[in-house]
């Protein structure tokens, strides 16, 4: 997930009109050298893809044939192998890999963000949810089909992400950073809409969203995309002096003679046509961008013209290598070349958190906080005090305005209860459902009502709290609104649990194995990452990097498996309730009878950890054995639910902010965020019950569809706007 990338320091760039320090020369001469190094290893590459393939047709015949040595190009069998199949798709690797190149250069400059990756703009979500719609509702089957729905797709999602982040603000680096996370979620959501209701739409698009250069046969398919990606390019190239001026800041810029936002746009745009392009020809790639732009950098410096162009030359190089290594490691199969990017690109963002000199890339000092945009405001009113009460020697003090909060919530909470008993099939009246939930009234009635419809939302209640709570520790350790369990890795090593367990006893629905393997997914990140961190950044973005690897991962295992069988883990992985009863609920409930009273203990010292950690020290707080105690606490409760209902997005992101709304900010709100979080999984699963009749939407899309907008409003909202 993307979220984390917005609590990320922006890193200033360099001033292109500065004068050239007394290292200058060695500078260029560096990046000369680096700049040959990389196109001798390009063309080697290229060389080396036309010569590996399936058929048996060697370097020295390809060279003939490039070269028409004997009239080589008449044979037939050769021109097919070379010329139809081997040149068109060495030629696409090399565009696809310097289109997604140069859009993670420009995008990591417009934002001043190592960590930003061409998925920031929502485009990869677009292309899927294209992609789906072509097949699920149009029926289309080719492979031109899916490239135009996927193109059209992706720049709708792109276009979408800069009216937001224009509406107000003049399309700053933070809202193109928040509307490509809000519009990906949405479009994400919807895709699994689709997906869920439609088994033959699921089994091309698990396919399909693998990334492969198997399907590029031929000229047609690149001929088609060739001009976008060449007024992509041209887009790119104009912007290299506008983003150099707007590194030193919009002021500046200004007085230089630029517009920052028509630079933004036209990076935008860029970003835009590059990306699109690139998922339509050869799928979503993540990473890749990432990789390139990064390696670019740490070979070229921060002017943004050269890190530009070795960025478009090392994209091309790695996706020509991976594709070569797709073609042969796996024969007489393809691996997916999404895969091996992974497997380059994760170790790559560890490496960015863990060095020196990008150690600044944490996720705390300028991520937007519950308080920052509220203290200060006009319109807020001062907290009223706290109330005492006492009884006998024993007094302690009560927060007026949390406990109103949480009588509020529980309120909610009960009527939540009722609505989701009540919503079904049945002909129950209102009355008739609400005395069934008290064991009152016709037999049968109670039965439907306690038996069926309570023991799913009991299951529900326990796994909403399970996460709110988690998602209050997670975001308070972080000092970040956007950091949840999921950065952890704890979902993917979830899922990656009930995958073996599946596979190991052919049964599903062992709750034990979600946390189980949350547990082992967060143990793996914290020793990779070399413990929390000053502020536990680390461990949060090195759980990015391997969530991303974990998750190409299982697309991998589950499109290899039948049909049905993955469908019925796709429902799971996409977080549901289904199925769910009391048995299941019990160890969760269990788990938070113990875990939530440690939690409200810990959260008093957690609160001192919002001042600098010298303060805390001094007022006897332990800092790092705080940390570590809510980290264990986050990923128990997570691991839990996920237990349950497996991976629910969006519920622990915002259930800490709606409870530090209603609670105010002074206060970690543990209780609040508890409630608040099991009322949106019961209003989540009764939504996704009876939005569309006969047909059950798993709560986990649910959640996503409307964390969007959600996210939205939260953190570009007037009070929040962190832009």
């Amino acid at each position: 997930m993307t979220l984390s990338q917005v609590g990320a320091v922006e890193a200033a760039g360099a001033d292109p009109s500065a004068p050239a320090p007394p290292t200058a020369d060695r500078s260029r001469r560096t990046a000369w050298i680096t700049l040959g190094g990389i196109l001798a290893a390009l063309l080697a590459l290229t060389a080396l893809s036309l010569s590996v393939g399936a058929g048996e047709v060697g370097p020295g015949r390809v060279l003939d044939y490039l070269l028409d040595t004997g009239g080589a190009r008449a044979d037939s069998h050769l021109a097919l192998v070379v010329g139809d199949l081997r040149l068109p798709r060495t030629l696409t690797a090399l565009l696809v890999g310097a289109a997604l190149g140069v859009a993670g250069a420009q995008l990591q400059s417009v934002t001043r963000n190592p960590l930003a990756e061409t998925g920031l703009l929502g485009v990869n979500a677009g292309a899927s949810l294209g992609v789906v719609l072509g097949i699920a509702v149009l029926g289309v089957q080719t492979s031109y089909g899916y490239l135009a729905f996927a193109f059209g797709g992706a720049v709708l999602a792109s276009g979408l992400v800069l009216a937001i982040a224009g509406s107000r603000g003049g399309g700053s680096p933070m809202r193109l950073v928040l509307g490509g996370s809000a519009v990906g979620a949405t479009f994400g959501g919807l895709t699994g809409v689709l997906i869920v209701n439609s088994p033959e739409a699921y089994d091309r698009y698990r396919v399909w969203v693998l990334g492969s250069l198997a399907g590029v046969e031929g000229w047609t398919t690149l001929g088609q995309l060739a001009p976008v990606l060449g007024v992509g390019f041209v887009v790119a190239l104009l912007t290299t002096r506008p983003l150099s001026a707007l590194a030193l800041g919009d002021d500046l810029a200004r007085g230089l003679g630029h517009r920052p936002g028509a630079t933004r746009a036209a990076v935008a745009l860029a970003v835009t046509l590059l990306t699109a392009s690139a998922v339509a020809l050869a799928g979503p790639i993540s990473f890749l961008g990432l990789l390139a732009g990064f390696l670019a950098r740490a070979a070229a410096g921060p002017r943004v013209g050269r890190l530009t162009l070795l960025a478009g030359l090392v994209g091309a190089a790695v996706l020509t290598g991976a594709d070569v290594l797709a073609r042969v490691v796996a024969r007489p199969f393809e691996a997916p070349v999404s895969v091996i990017v992974a497997l380059v690109g994760a170790p790559t963002l560890i490496a960015i958190v863990r060095s020196r000199k990008n150690a600044a890339l944490g996720l705390t000092d300028t991520a937007p906080t519950e308080s920052s945009g509220r203290s200060g405001h006009p319109e807020e009113k001062p907290p009223r005090p706290d109330v005492v009460v006492r009884r006998g020697a024993l007094s302690f003090l009560l927060p007026r305005r949390s406990a109103l909060a949480a009588l509020g919530l529980a309120a909610a909470l009960l009527a939540a209860v009722v609505v989701s008993a009540h919503a079904g099939q049945s002909e129950l009246d209102l009355g008739s459902t609400f005395r069934a939930v008290f064991g009152y009234g016709d037999r049968l009635d109670v039965l439907l009502v306690q038996k069926f419809r309570l023991g799913r939302i009991v299951a529900g209640l326990a796994a909403g709290a399970a996460l709110g709570l988690a998602g209050c520790l997670t975001q308070t350790l972080a000092r970040n609104r956007l950091a949840t369990p999921e950065l952890l890795g704890v979902n993917d090593g979830a899922t990656a649990a009930v995958l073996i367990s599946v596979t190991a006893t052919g049964a599903f629905g062992a709750w034990w194995a979600g946390p189980i393997g949350a547990l082992v997914a967060v143990a793996v990140v914290t020793a990779v990452s070399g413990g929390l961190g000053a502020r536990g950044y680390r461990v949060l973005v090195v759980g990015l990097a391997m969530s991303a690897l974990a998750s190409a991962i299982i697309q991998v295992a589950m499109a290899r498996r039948s049909l049905s069988s993955a469908s019925s883990l796709y429902v799971w992985t996409s977080g549901s309730l289904n199925g769910r009863d009391y048995e299941v609920a019990t160890p969760v409930l269990i788990g938070l009878a113990v875990l939530v009273p440690v939690a409200l203990v810990v959260a008093r010292r957690l609160a001192v950890l919002r001042f600098d950690d010298n303060v805390a020290s001094s007022l006897g707080v332990d800092p790092g054995r705080v940390r570590l105690t809510c980290l264990l606490l986050a990923v128990a409760l997570a691991g839990l639910a996920v237990g349950i209902c497996g991976p629910v997005g969006f519920v622990a992101l915002a259930a800490p902010v709606v409870a530090g709304r209603l609670a105010g900010p002074s206060r970690v709100p543990v209780l609040g965020s508890a409630l608040v979080g099991a009322v949106l999984i019961v209003l989540a699963d009764t939504l996704g019950r009876v939005l569309i009749s006969g047909v059950e939407i798993p709560v986990g899309i649910v959640t996503t569809v409307l964390g969007g907008p959600f996210l939205l409003w939260v953190l570009l909202g007037r009070k929040g706007n962190p832009a």
